[in-house]
């Protein structure tokens, strides 16, 4: 529906060998929206596992893929935004799923209150527009999906757009945002093949017991040593890797490459 085929299928069919195919009218927008008019109904990976489940009960195929992202404060650096982008694998004949993920704070994710046109042309121009597009509705909660503008790539539009909105509003003001769909959005578009690459690694990393494809990380284990004091902070010190298939768990020390934290980050050294 957003064009994400175009990120995600080029790595996909060059690693496995795979052909991909979108169902015909697959509304994916009933799983939620950014713009808030229809609410996710679930968390970020369990709403890609729907979406998932939807195309394989469309298609009657066996194989699966899935993308769904969020934005929001960076989970280690909070006033910073970041988008994080899942793409997932579902195998309904191996009962397999497996998991890419990425995460980047190279995002224009921004929303602004405005007053007027002048308003709105300011704001486009520090987001990218007009190649990453713009939303404008009379405000930003409670929204109607026939109040929302969605797409808007071109001044005439946007104009239009605002005029529509504040006419509409209470307050005399609008709401406008970044339009966070993948075909509306490039940068976005980025971060989705970035997180197909960490899904085609993922099904390469093999289980050393059963080899089963898909041996993920599902434990981040903290307490790399301060390199002043070798005081244990919260950076990763090992990674935990599982088997869907088997159980079998491996640990694997310093993932980063370090084996030594900043003493920034130590709660000794700089408290």
């Amino acid at each position: 529906m957003h064009r994400k085929e175009q990120a995600i299928a080029p790595p996909l069919e060059s690693a496995l060998g795979i052909h991909t195919l979108v169902p015909p009218n697959f509304n994916t927008d009933r799983f939620g929206t950014f713009t808030r008019d229809v609410q996710r109904p679930t968390d970020q990976l369990a709403t890609a596992r729907l979406k998932a489940q939807a195309a394989l009960y469309l298609t009657g195929g066996t194989l699966a893929i899935a993308s769904e992202g969020s934005f929001g404060p960076h989970p280690q650096i909070p006033f910073v935004p970041c988008d994080r982008e899942i793409v997932l694998l579902l195998d309904r004949e191996h009962h397999l799923e497996i998991v890419g993920q990425a995460i980047s704070t190279d995002t224009n994710y921004r929303s602004q209150t405005i007053r007027s046109v002048d308003d709105a042309l300011a704001f486009a121009q520090t987001v990218g527009f007009p190649e990453h597009g713009l939303v404008v509705m009379p405000s930003a909660e409670g929204q109607a999906a026939s109040a929302i503008t969605k797409g808007i790539t071109t001044e005439s539009a946007l104009s239009a757009a605002v005029e529509n909105a504040i006419a509409r509003s209470k307050t005399s003001t609008a709401h406008i945002e970044t339009d966070m769909r993948a075909h509306y959005n490039p940068t976005r578009m980025k971060v989705i093949a970035e997180a197909t690459e960490d899904l085609v690694r993922a099904i390469a990393q093999r289980c050393p017991n059963c080899d089963c494809p898909g041996f993920a990380i599902v434990r981040r284990n903290p307490g790399l040593p301060c390199a002043w004091c070798s005081t244990p902070t919260l950076l990763t010190l090992s990674v935990t890797y599982r088997c869907q298939r088997c159980n079998v768990e491996k640990a694997a020390p310093f993932p980063a490459g370090e084996q030594t934290a900043d003493p920034g980050n130590c709660p000794y050294c700089n408290p």
